[in-house]
């Protein structure tokens, strides 16, 4: 068995990655995605692929792993399964009152979120934990008796329990799921909050608890069907599904905790681009994800992915580790449209895989793609080198219908979509680095997803930034970075307590806690000693603050000669966050995190020698373009990307065509061809910030 294959579904394709440990080659495939049954586009890009490089069988399959949306899909349409909650007595409201602000400050017609388990179904059981972990009131199990009763009369199989300070007590929740498996039987699925979340914010906790057992049989029925499908065909390996933090697990682990899949799909995206790009010698890269519905953004630093702590979701907070990245409605499929103002739009709906784009044959709506048709960005005749077919008419015909209502040209009107779309990626962008404290132009941008290197020239131009990176293959990016990512788990534990050496030993026996359900982890997996590694973190703020901020710790437990060295590095961060640190002000731990990483066989990046043949023999044409850089219409050569080697060099305007994407080459650029067949994209210096309009001009006024 000498294949590993990485499978990413997105809205619009699924993209299938096979690399083979003995060659060291890389075959990439595409399907159309089937959102009615994501399972059959799986199997059948498995096949297609293991024929594409030579008639292999699922046999020789070593490794196989999927990122996945489905969770985050079934959360966001309100098709997860009805849940019931249990949470202590006084607080059975407290799903719907929330933090008790407006979604938005000065939007009196907002509305909140509607809550994923109705009034009638919460349920208020007798006990009290105070917040030092004491117990004020023992569980009344006749309160939970009387619950499980009116849930099985409800008919409902999804339980989320939330329970006041489980996170320092959690017997309480673990006697009421002891009690509902008893009084429902062994397949109700129960959600524990001190399984799933053990820390303080009780709003956020309960949150996030309800949205796992929302969606838990939904992801734990398709995983089940998936590793079935994959029986099947006789796929003998044990499936593994990413997780939000950028590590796998195996499909039957996946399904207790869904709600740490929300980023399934694009989070090993970001992994792999921060390992290809390092390798490159560019550790400070912001990934750009642009697919079919939506466009995922994250910063890289040091060639580590930021990591954050939660996101809201459709305006509810989800608190789990996660990579940090930050999605618009922006891709491909994403619908043109006019506002009452008159005024052009794009996104956030879209026209997916399914009619897809008006070019697809079957859509009728002019989408981001038809505008790449239109202006001969994208080869107006097929796509996937000839697997697909492209309808240029009906894509003309689509953007024709909007330029008219706008008074504009058609060729206006397709550059106008691409500058609105471009506007709306660089505004996410500008949220997870100026935001943030990190200045994009200090950062190499690393596009990909089928339409990421299609947009990058004029993003790096609107953010000033000078390099950009295209990995050899971008449009399936996230499944080769499935290939490229170890096992991971997270845990955490929170517990207010000063930080200074009067405190110590209480929080060294924290940590010697999740150091053993790390260790347990580890077991469980099977991971050899050689090839554990364990992190900590501790998430520190000075006393009378609300909120903190994480502190990686230099090296395992805490110690008092580590205490200075982790009081600097908040001060630094303190600083370069909120523009201002206060040395000596006593600093509180809060809570606790630790992380496994098991790290499995990946990847391995080929280098090439330098090229033996001209440039000019990676040309395949011309193309006669229409976009304004080029003064309206121009001819400029079109290359195909196989045929590119190291050392290889070309000067925009140009195209780059392959399989899964088009990379286009404003006038000015430069590309180098480097060691591993990245391009390197050294943007014209005069260019930057001029190709597209800023936020603040008439193009994109419509967007704020």
């Amino acid at each position: 068995m000498t294949l590993r294959i990485g499978v990413d579904t997105g809205g619009t394709f699924t993209d299938i990655c096979a690399y083979d440990e003995t060659s060291g080659d890389v075959h990439v495939r595409k399907v159309s995605s089937t959102p009615d049954d994501p399972g059959r586009a799986i199997v059948t890009g498995v096949l297609e692929i293991l024929e594409q490089i030579g008639g292999r069988t699922p046999e020789e399959v070593s490794y196989f792993a999927h990122g996945t949306t489905v969770g985050t899909n079934a959360l966001l349409t309100y098709r997860g399964v009805p849940t019931a909650v249990i949470t202590t007595r006084g607080f059975r409201d407290l799903l719907e009152l929330g933090r008790g602000r407006r979604p938005r400050l000065y939007d009196l017609q907002a509305d909140k979120p509607e809550a994923l388990a109705r009034r009638a179904a919460r349920f208020e059981v007798t006990e009290r934990v105070r917040h030092d972990g004491r117990v004020e009131t023992p569980l009344d199990e006749d309160d939970v008796r009387r619950a499980a009763a009116a849930i099985r009369d409800l008919g409902i199989r999804s339980v989320a329990v939330c329970l006041l300070y489980s996170f320092l007590r959690p017997e309480h929740e673990r006697r009421i799921r002891e009690i509902l498996h008893a009084e429902l039987g062994p397949d109700v699925f129960v959600t524990l909050s001190c399984e799933v979340l053990p820390e303080f914010r009780e709003f956020e906790r309960l949150s996030t608890t309800v949205v796992n057992a929302y969606v838990g049989p939904v992801v734990a029925d398709y995983l089940a069907a998936l590793r079935g499908r994959l029986g099947e065909i006789r796929l003998g390996v044990t499936p593994h599904v990413t997780q939000s933090n950028g590590g796998i697990i195996p499909f039957e682990a996946a399904e207790k905790f869904p709600v740490r899949m929300v980023l399934s799909g694009p989070s090993t995206g970001v992994v792999g681009a921060a390992g290809i790009a390092t390798a490159a010698g560019h550790p400070d890269i912001i990934t750009f994800d642009m697919g079919g519905t939506s466009s995922d953004v994250s910063l890289v630093r040091n060639g580590q992915p930021k990591v954050t702590n939660g996101m809201e979701l459709d305006g509810r907070p989800i608190r789990s580790p996660m990579l940090d990245i930050h999605t618009v409605g922006a891709g491909g499929g994403s619908i043109a449209w006019i506002d009452a103002g008159n005024h052009l739009k794009v996104g956030p709906a879209s026209a997916g895989s399914d009619p897809g784009p008006a070019c697809y044959g079957k859509g009728a709506e002019a989408t981001v793609t038809d505008a790449n048709v239109v202006l001969r960005t994208l080869n107006p005749d097929y796509l996937l080198d000839g697997q697909m077919a492209i309808d240029s008419a009906a894509a003309e015909k689509a953007v024709a219908d909007l330029a008219g209502r706008l008074g504009l040209t058609v060729e206006a009107a397709a550059q106008g979509i691409i500058r609105v779309v471009v506007a709306n990626m660089a505004r996410a962008i500008r949220v997870i680095s100026v935001q943030r404290g990190y200045d994009p132009r200090d950062y190499t941008l690393v596009p990909f997803g089928g339409a990421g290197p299609l947009h990058a020239s004029w993003l790096a131009r609107e953010l000033g930034i000078s390099t950009i990176l295209v990995p050899p293959t971008p449009g399936a990016q996230s499944a080769l970075g499935l290939l490229m990512t170890d096992i991971r788990a997270d845990f955490s534990r929170t517990s207010i307590r000063p930080l200074d050496a009067a405190h110590l030993a209480g929080i060294r026996e924290l940590q010697a806690d999740l150091t053993e359900q790390v260790d347990d982890w580890f077991a469980a997996e099977q991971v050899p000693d050689d090839a554990r590694r364990l992190e900590y973190a501790i998430e520190l703020r000075y006393v009378g603050q609300n909120y903190e901020l994480p502190v990686a710790l230099p090296a395992g437990l805490l110690t008092e000669d580590l205490l200075p060295e982790v009081l600097d590095r908040f001060a630094v961060e303190h600083e370069r966050l909120y523009g201002y640190s206060s040395p000596g002000d006593p600093v509180e731990a809060v809570t606790y995190r630790a992380q496994g990483i098991g790290q499995v066989p990946t990847a391995k990046l080929a280098t090439r020698i330098a090229a033996g043949a001209p440039v000019e023999d990676a040309r395949i044409g011309d193309r006669h373009l229409r976009i304004a850089e080029v003064g309206g219409r121009a001819t400029v050569p079109v290359y195909h990307r196989s045929r590119l080697e190291p050392g290889h060099r070309i000067t925009g305007p140009a195209l780059i065509e392959q399989m899964d994407t088009t990379t286009v080459v404003l006038p000015g650029d430069e590309v180098a061809v480097d060691e591993h067949l990245n391009l390197i994209v050294r943007v014209a210096p005069e260019q930057a910030s001029s190709a597209v309009p800023t936020p603040t001009s008439s193009a994109t006024g419509a967007q704020r």
